[in-house]
């Protein structure tokens, strides 16, 4: 199993966050992980992206062109990498912020309605758990489980009273994109 994979949108919507407790649980269940994130000096509101890997095997480079899965939660992610997207691969799109929707047939195209999912849960930090959920839904590269281990050992403690709405969006997330 191998799965490259980029996530792609507007600086405080929690991409890097969502990619570093992808790769972490990827540790956790004895893969071979890269974890690469890119964003520019602006932390809200400036675009952001990052790149994880995660394999059975050693993972050559993390210097991809192009990927399994491709997420993008803005108009800029979506015009920059949706060309990126290998044949045959996954491209996730958030409905909100997307003018232009995308065109290549040659891929498989999920729209979610993330933001809409996490306004029903009521909380705006649990955005990037909805959007993780349907990753995981479409292409289930770490266990669920693991993920809630992961929050455990990677949130502050002091935010450990969130957990329950993160695996409560994770499954949200996941109801965006079953069939």
């Amino acid at each position: 199993m191998k799965a490259e994979i980029i996530i792609a949108g507007f600086g405080g919507q929690g991409v890097l966050s969502l990619g570093k407790i992808l790769a972490y649980s990827g540790l956790l269940e004895d893969k071979e992980v890269t974890w690469m994130p890119a964003y520019g000096p602006e932390q809200r509101g400036g675009t952001a992206n990052v790149t994880v890997i995660l394999s059975d095997e050693p993972i050559s480079s993390p210097i991809l062109n192009a990927f399994d899965m491709v997420v993008v939660l803005n108009q800029q992610s979506l015009d920059k990498f949706e060309s990126k997207v290998k044949p045959g691969g996954i491209l996730v799109y958030d409905n909100y912020g997307i003018h232009t929707p995308p065109t290549r047939t040659d891929i498989k195209v999920h729209k979610i309605e993330a933001m809409e999912a996490t306004m029903e849960l009521g909380s705006s930090k649990a955005f990037n758990m909805v959007v993780l959920g349907a990753m995981l839904g479409l292409m289930p590269i770490v266990k669920k489980e693991t993920i809630g281990k992961t929050l455990k050992k990677t949130l502050p403690e002091r935010h450990h009273h969130l957990i329950p709405l993160n695996e409560q969006a994770i499954e949200k997330g996941m109801s965006l994109v079953a069939d």
